[in-house]
């Protein structure tokens, strides 16, 4: 899909603010009513637009600590990855699952939990215990510094 400049407003825009109301948005990027919800109907249909989410405070859950995990899996086979990535898209934890490359790991996980305790529970009673798993690195991390969701456009 072509996009043009206006495109690319909404698309900031609604990045930023995905509760904007088409008027709000309109006003934003200089369009009328019309023709700026005819764009944002079909920026979503091309799925470019994936969904509308709202972001909330971990913290303020008491979701406190946030680990990186490298995997390592024993056979490199579509089915043993298939059967991992399905038992990790179960785990509420997991925030982000990554296949990668250029380290011994397989995967990268991303998890949030309460404290180390809940941590320990994840890794030993669950993820280390996903058939074919064969290594675990874990790092913590101490400070987030950067947390973007929206993508450059």
């Amino acid at each position: 899909m072509e996009l043009d400049r206006y495109d690319r407003q909404i698309l900031e825009a609604l990045q930023a603010d995905g509760r904007l109301s088409n008027q709000e948005l309109a006003d934003r990027i200089g369009l009328s009513p019309s023709p700026c919800l005819r764009r944002v109907r079909a920026l979503e249909e091309t799925g470019l637009i994936t969904g509308y989410r709202a972001l909330v405070d971990a913290k303020q859950l008491g979701l406190t600590l946030v680990a990186l995990l490298h995997i390592s899996m024993d056979k490199h086979t579509p089915e043993r990855f298939a059967n991992f990535e399905k038992k990790v898209a179960a785990l509420r934890e997991v925030l982000e699952c990554l296949l990668i490359t250029g380290q011994e790991a397989d995967y990268q996980l991303k998890v949030i939990v309460r404290d180390m305790d809940a941590y320990q529970d994840l890794l030993l009673n669950r993820i280390t215990r996903i058939e074919g798993v064969t290594g675990v690195h874990s790092s913590f991390v101490l400070r987030q510094v950067i947390d973007k969701t929206a993508v450059p456009v």
